[in-house]
């Protein structure tokens, strides 16, 4: 389903899995070629160290990467499914603080995953994400694997 970056914003800050842990979407660019998000540190995410629950922080990484590829890959006009197939999440600091984190994906990426859709109909790519806090100190670092595969 194709739908505005405005839009998507919105239902995802609402979407329940996402609200609960406060994790918010704060934009998404031009074409799904980016997205930027904060996770604000509340009593509903906390550990038993006053720090944000490794949970939260994982949860937050789950599904951008696999939505900016979805998006993407319809405007291309591509029928595609597109999941986190594999992750590993590295927690390098507590994140005491609202943590961040970018994603940018490139045209270059979209096309070459065009190309090998184009000739196996599949496709694996794997992203990293790194995960800041309010002094821009990586908290945690996310390896993920997002399958894409053609419909039609």
């Amino acid at each position: 389903m194709l739908i505005s970056e405005n839009t998507l914003k919105w239902v995802m800050r609402f979407y329940p899995p996402l609200l609960f842990q406060r994790i918010w979407v704060r934009h998404f660019d031009t074409d799904f070629l980016g997205v930027d998000v904060k996770i604000f540190k509340s009593l509903f995410n906390l550990n038993y160290n006053r720090s944000i629950f490794g949970g939260t922080i994982y949860a937050a990484a789950d599904p951008f990467y696999a939505v900016l590829y979805y998006q993407a890959m319809r405007r291309k006009g591509y029928k595609v499914i597109v999941w986190q197939k594999a992750a590993e999440i590295f927690y390098l600091k507590p994140g005491m603080s609202n943590l961040y984190f970018n994603i940018t994906i490139t045209k270059e990426e979209i096309n070459t995953l065009s190309e090998t859709l184009d000739e196996t109909g599949k496709a694996e790519q794997y992203c990293t994400l790194e995960i800041k806090d309010v002094r821009g100190e990586i908290c945690a670092r996310v390896i993920s694997l997002v399958y894409i595969r053609k419909l039609d």
